[in-house]
């Protein structure tokens, strides 16, 4: 045998010595134990929308393989023989963007004028629509509210008439009416309730049943009843009343059995539960960029379309009554104020945010009451509960707050609001109060601006969530219930503990 060379020895008592080392460490033992600690943790399976899958019609068609002109020995065509032409003024020679949804013959699309079966819209075929139809029927008979009657109010007050009162009393903190310190995200608030961006969100305005309504990119609604029974299903619902991406949503709260939805497409539709359609109220050959219903007079819908205007839709007349140029690009929120259903606020990617006092808007030349200005687009516009305070959402990396008697003072507070173009860009909302504003962030968390403080003070995050949370909904009435909202269609809902 050959005697080992000093470089072979050495490696060898290296070898040695390292395996001392790690058996003293016991390494090895501690990565059996993370191994099963890992195959017995489950992962959270969370509700899913349920589409029905498009059956393809089978063609007895041969197979037929493709070859050139030249292989088959035939000469080119003359039409084409010089070459394409760049200018292609035939429509049929324009290639087609392929939809996302299919239709069969018995069924209408949503790029048809006119009224849209709620049926024919149901994407799913498991007859479950008959149940959100009964929910929501059931909830607006039982919650009616009259315009003659209802007192506005802010949030707190609201909660006097309420026995909880005392127990939300004794969960106020230093930030607000809502301790966000105490607010989860259990598994059974977790949700995909449509495939692709969710671009809009909206809680149902009633104490009876707590369900959120989402629209995306593709023109789909989705709705999720959270609290459904078993023979429910997930309690999740889709429908495609639209063919492009759906801008707004604006539920009527004095009867939540209608719903008015706008989209890209230059539509402006209304759900109308009772009857079970999705009528056409409005058509335009420009984008519709948002819709807010008057806070007073829900016959009233504003929406603005194209390259800076607002219309009213006057649902008494059944046609707009009143247009308005007031940007200079797109408006991408239109918002009432509280206490006064005559000021407006308005946010444009022409990079301000304006108030309007409505009574006192000249057709030719509109004069802002106060403008709001940004470096960069400025996607939301909302005021505070109280009507007392304004909140702008930027592209500039800024989240303004706007306050006095005339909005006069306006400080900004730096949030990071790059989103990029796969993500829906962040929307700032308040909360049941006007101490605190919830926006989300990038590391998949909800950060909460403080109002006094001007600075955010807290995030709310969760193991649970698997995305980045962009648009957002409070509950109007049941304080604590925030809804987030992805680009991958989930829904996400923090209630208090």
């Amino acid at each position: 045998m050959a005697k080992m060379t000093e470089y072979e020895r050495r490696r060898l008592e290296n070898i040695k010595r390292n395996d001392e080392m790690l058996a003293a460490l016991k390494i090895q033992s501690r990565l059996n134990d993370l191994s099963t600690v890992s195959a017995k943790r489950q992962s959270v399976q969370s509700k899913s929308y349920k589409r029905s899958p498009v059956k393809k019609a089978k063609t007895e068609s041969p197979v037929v393989l493709r070859r050139s002109l030249r292989t088959r020995g035939v000469p080119p065509d003359a039409a084409t023989a010089g070459g394409l032409n760049d200018d292609i003024d035939d429509e049929k020679q324009m290639k087609k963007i392929p939809h996302f949804h299919s239709f069969s013959e018995n069924k209408k699309s949503p790029r048809e004028l006119g009224p849209l079966s709620m049926r024919d819209a149901y994407t799913g075929d498991d007859g479950l629509d008959q149940k959100l139809v009964e929910t929501i029927s059931r909830c607006s008979k039982k919650s009616k509210l009259s315009e003659d009657n209802i007192v506005y109010c802010d949030s707190t007050n609201n909660l006097e008439k309420n026995d909880d009162f005392e127990g939300f009393k004794a969960r106020k903190g230093s930030r607000g009416s809502v301790d966000v310190e105490a607010l989860r995200l259990k598994p059974d608030n977790i949700a995909r309730l449509v495939p692709g961006r969710i671009m809009s969100a909206k809680f149902f305005p009633t104490t009876d049943m707590q369900m959120v309504v989402v629209g995306n990119k593709f023109g789909d609604v989705g709705f999720w009843n959270v609290n459904a029974t078993k023979e429910d299903g997930d309690g999740i619902y889709v429908y495609h009343p639209h063919s492009g991406p759906v801008s707004g949503i604006a539920i009527d709260p004095f009867s939540i059995s209608k719903m008015y939805s706008s989209c890209y497409d230059g539509f402006i539709r209304l759900m109308d539960v009772e009857k079970g359609v999705f009528n056409m109220v409005y058509s335009s050959e420009y984008t519709i960029y948002s819709i807010s219903l008057s806070p007073y007079d829900t016959r009233s819908l504003y929406f603005s379309e194209g390259k800076g205007g607002v219309s009213m839709w006057d649902a008494r007349a059944g046609k707009p009554s009143l247009s308005w140029d007031l940007h200079e690009d797109r408006i991408n929120t239109i918002d009432f104020n509280s206490e006064n259903d005559k000021i407006m606020a308005t946010s444009s990617t022409d990079g301000t945010a304006c108030i309007w006092d409505l009574r006192h808007v000249n057709a030719d030349k509109p004069t802002a009451l106060k403008i709001v200005s940004h470096k960069r687009a400025v996607h939301s516009a909302y005021f505070s509960p109280t009507g007392k305070f304004l909140a702008t959402t930027s592209l500039d990396d800024k989240v303004g707050l706007s306050s006095g008697a005339n909005y006069e003072n306006t400080s900004m507070v730096y949030h990071y609001n790059q989103t990029g173009r796969w993500i829906s860009t962040f929307r700032g909302i308040w909360g049941w109060d006007d101490s605190s504003i919830f926006i989300g962030n990038m590391k998949r968390g909800v950060d909460v601006i403080s109002v006094s403080g001007k600075k955010p003070v807290a995030t709310l995050q969760s193991d649970l969530m698997t995305a980045i949370t962009c648009r957002f909904a409070a509950h109007p009435y049941n304080v604590g219930t925030l809804a987030g909202a992805t680009s991958g269609g989930q829904v996400y809902i923090w209630t208090m503990t």
